[in-house]
């Protein structure tokens, strides 16, 4: 099959595939003579394998350690449970990231509850206030008289 088919088989775009077959991820397909890719079954088997993965977060490095244990079935799989572990501990960073922002963003909205000019806009000004270096009610500021990051 062609590249286009492969990538609609594999529900991504063209440039997806060129982009995991330079990544050394999707393996490189055969050349017809006219040197069109002539990819297989198989390369759709590992596309799909790669495209699942991404669908849980995972990133290039993590999936090219799966991808050679694909190519080395005889290995023992510790290695791919603390891979595992290691991608539900920054899923778990993640979430705790993504509670401290819903709290500034609760504590942004706060700062304006009436409809009013965008120059009264309470919003408005905490960010403007934070542009210019200065604390806002979302980031309050640390001892050392910076921002402190979510």
């Amino acid at each position: 099959m062609r590249i286009g088919e492969l990538a609609q088989r594999g529900e991504c775009d063209v440039e997806t595939v060129r982009f995991y077959e330079r990544e050394g991820l999707l393996d490189r397909p055969a050349r017809e003579a006219n040197g069109y890719r002539c990819y297989t079954d198989a390369h759709l088997v590992q596309l799909k394998f790669i495209r699942h993965c991404r669908s849980l977060g995972m990133g290039l490095p993590d999936i090219r350690a799966l991808r050679g244990f694909q190519a080395n079935p005889e290995l023992a799989c510790d290695e791919i449970n603390h891979l595992i572990d290691r991608q539900i501990e920054r899923i778990h960073r993640q979430l705790d990231s993504l509670h401290v922002l819903e709290r500034q963003l609760h504590t942004l909205r706060e700062t304006c509850c009436a409809n009013q000019n965008a120059s009264q806009c309470g919003i408005m000004r905490n960010l403007t206030r934070a542009a210019a270096g200065e604390d806002c009610s979302c980031h309050p500021s640390d001892r050392k008289g910076g921002m402190q990051k979510p």
